[in-house]
């Protein structure tokens, strides 16, 4: 089955040399076709190009749908490159607590936060942890994403984060979306590792690392690099055990202070480094030095009122930037990459193609993922969204709080 749209206002984010991510003054650009069409076969793009250059017989052809997108755009769909939306119920009393002046530090020191989520993982089954998870899927999907990234980290037992894992490969298998998965066991210190947090490590790399390889649940794993959280020696050593299994590290980092997180993280080899609040010159002399994808959340800081990473000094340093939702119960409660745009746009002082291109072509690339995603290239998957009537690019972020996608087409299907 062949899908063609027509009439499209604009076909934005074409990359013709499918180039992986872009970068530094670049960001700026957004390559566009106005008055457009765009043919889908099968579940790839097959072509594009100016609607007066249409074959007048192509639309006529047996077994092709017509799409008219008159007054609509059509762009790639958002690569949302950091989550932890396997979870088990909500988190809003700890809201409360945070209006009240209680800091992120404090909550977790008292046993909330991820401790809080991790209490309840133990007591829920596979099966409603998935079930809790698919309409989660259906919603990102109706916000425009394409594909995603799931992390565990709710568990902190090998048995938990063995479940959440098996939940997110049953997503996988189970729902036309794009998802990777990443092995978080290095998440939060359990309450009784609190005072040998030797201890926990050690049952991260001979316990949980083994178990999630035997199985093949992990496509990476992340170690959360912080201040009050996992050191750089603890990070290197876990990173290293994963080596030996071939999981690439992607790092939280820097969200809390200047913890090393982002170096550790380029010295072996991360595919991406998250968070990012506390970056500077030695930490983007650093990336620069690399092939890590600096990711930015900004809903995480807006929610917890942090500070904003400098992220204009990293663009005009030369960086590349992406941009995720960290959609989770506790510190970012949407996954609404429309949101985020719009964030990315509102908070960090970023020009619509810049958070254009870090939720596309670079947040695929966070993801290990821009062969096949991130851009309206011919040959990729047709993961696509058409809007609906809006007038240019400019209107996606400043309209925040509505939903401006019609249709968000995974692998050539609606």
């Amino acid at each position: 089955m062949r899908k063609l749209i027509i009439n499209i206002n604009e076909l934005l984010g074409v990359i013709e040399d499918n180039k992986h991510k872009v970068s530094g003054a670049m960001m700026a650009s957004v390559d566009r076709i106005p008055d457009a069409w765009l043919l889908i076969e099968g579940e790839r793009i097959k072509d594009y190009g100016a609607m007066k250059m249409l074959d007048p017989a192509l639309p006529e052809s047996n077994g092709t749908e017509v799409i008219d997108a008159s007054g609509r755009l059509v762009f790639p769909a958002f690569c949302d490159a950091h989550t932890h939306m396997v979870f088990p119920g909500t988190r809003e009393i700890e809201y409360v607590d945070k209006i009240k002046g209680l800091s992120y530090e404090e909550i977790a020191q008292r046993g909330g936060g991820i401790l809080n989520s991790a209490r309840r993982m133990a007591e829920v089954s596979e099966e409603q942890l998935f079930d809790e998870a698919l309409p989660r899927l259906d919603l990102i999907r109706s916000y425009g994403t394409g594909a995603v990234e799931i992390k565990s980290g709710y568990g902190l037992t090998t048995e938990t984060e063995v479940k959440m894992l098996r939940v997110i490969k049953r997503l996988k298998e189970s729902n036309p979306l794009t998802i990777k998965s990443t092995f978080l066991g290095a998440h939060a210190f359990p309450l009784e590792y609190r005072n040998n947090r030797k201890a926990y490590v050690d049952k991260v790399i001979h316990e949980m690392l083994p178990a999630v390889a035997d199985e093949g649940l992990a496509d990476y794993v992340d170690v959360f690099c912080d201040k009050g959280f996992f050191s750089v020696e603890d990070t290197e050593r876990i990173l290293e055990a994963a080596a030996r299994y071939q999981m690439i590290p992607k790092i939280h980092a820097n969200e809390l202070d200047f913890s090393g997180g982002i170096q550790v993280g380029v010295k072996y080899n991360a595919l991406s480094v998250d968070h990012l609040e506390y970056t500077g010159d030695e930490e983007i002399e650093a990336l620069l030095s690399s092939e890590t994808m600096p990711t930015l959340l900004p809903g995480a800081a807006f929610f917890l009122g942090m500070i904003d990473p400098p992220v204009r000094k990293m663009i005009d340093r030369g960086l590349p930037v992406a941009m995720a939702s960290d959609f989770n119960p506790g510190s970012s409660p949407s996954g609404n990459m429309q949101l985020i745009w719009s964030m990315g746009c509102i908070k960090l002082r970023m020009i619509p193609e810049e958070a254009f291109n870090a939720i596309t072509i670079n947040g695929a690339y966070a993801m290990g993922i821009s062969d096949e995603h991130g851009s309206v290239t011919r040959g990729k998957l047709a993961n696509l969204v058409i809007t609906r009537q809006v007038p240019n690019i400019e209107y996606m972020p400043y309209a925040f709080g509505d939903n401006k996608v019609e249709t968000t087409i995974i692998r050539g299907n609606k």
